[in-house]
């Protein structure tokens, strides 16, 4: 009788995973002695992480392999930059703007101020001017001490020059003592003559400063000997506003005013022309009434006026 060996069964693989390939490499027996563990490979050599293991396991695996970025040092570049800055502005120099000069004091006292005034002509005008302007022009009195006349002859020099010019002579010639004044330096023929420079806010204080003066018989006068006064007159009343236009009105009135044989200047017919056309602006109530009563006083002199003789 023959003895069959009996070959040992081979066991099939339970498991053909890659996590347990070592078990089907060896068969347990719960009577046969513990087999040794297989060398386990150290951790850094595992494969990667697309086997069957838990969500836990590969959340681990993926976090030990991939460590996070470390931040970059910013805060020593951050300083050496505000260093430079620093000293970039430390050696920086600014040109800071002065501040301006603070304005001349106001000096009540107007025989004072324009002793003072006068002085200040010969070395520095537009300062003079300005004293003049802050202390006189804001509350003008009208009883006033007489003016110096080489200050007033400044003043009438500069009427299209200085901007301050035309407000200190409006302001003095509001007295009765310094309209006369103004008169016997000349300030008629140098309001007239500089007239067509001016404009807006200066061109009206001019103008009214020349009516002032033709209330004085010497000032009327100078108007109506003046070869250009009713030109200048007649353009300052088509290019100026309503007040500045009254004005102008107003010393045409004195021109035409006074005796025919006064004065040798356009004719009545002409001025009335531009007169009606004036008043057909704007006007203010006091213009409108100067106007109409100069119209009257234009027609008056042109039917006064001789027809010429015929010679044939």
């Amino acid at each position: 009788m023959k003895t069959h060996q009996q070959q040992p069964k081979l066991k099939t693989q339970l498991f053909s995973c890659g996590f347990f390939r070592h078990c089907a490499q060896t068969v347990l027996s719960p009577t046969g002695a513990t087999p040794p563990l297989p060398h386990t490979p150290p951790t850094f050599q595992c494969e990667s992480s697309t086997s069957s293991s838990s969500s836990a396991t590969s959340q681990s695996f993926t976090q030990w392999r991939f460590s996070p970025p470390t931040p970059t040092p910013t805060t020593t570049t951050t300083n050496s930059n505000t260093n430079n800055l620093v000293k970039t502005n430390a050696n920086t120099t600014f040109n800071v703007p002065l501040p301006p000069p603070p304005p001349p004091p106001q000096i009540h006292n107007l025989q004072e101020l324009f002793h003072i005034s006068e002085l200040q002509l010969t070395t520095d005008p537009a300062s003079a001017l300005q004293l003049l302007e802050r202390s006189l022009v804001p509350n003008p009195p009208q009883d006033q001490p007489p003016c110096p006349p080489n200050l007033m002859h400044a003043l009438t020099r500069n009427l299209a020059l200085a901007k301050p010019a035309t407000k200190i002579l409006f302001a003095l010639c509001l007295s009765d003592v310094n309209r006369r004044v103004a008169v016997e330096t000349g300030a008629v023929s140098a309001v007239i003559e500089a007239a067509l420079e001016l404009d807006g806010a200066p061109a009206e204080r001019a103008l009214a400063a020349l009516e002032l003066m033709c209330t004085l018989p010497d000032g009327a006068h100078e108007v109506r000997a003046h070869a250009l006064a009713v030109a200048v007159m007649v353009t300052m009343m088509g290019k100026t506003a309503a007040r500045a236009k009254e004005y102008a009105i107003g010393v045409l009135a004195v021109v035409y005013g006074g005796f025919a044989s006064d004065h040798h200047t356009a004719p009545p017919e002409e001025v009335a022309r531009a007169v009606e056309l004036a008043l057909q602006g704007e006007c203010s109530a006091r213009a409108r009434r100067k106007g109409a009563q100069l119209l009257k006083t234009l027609k008056e002199l042109s039917e006064a006026e001789p027809l010429p003789l015929d010679t044939n």
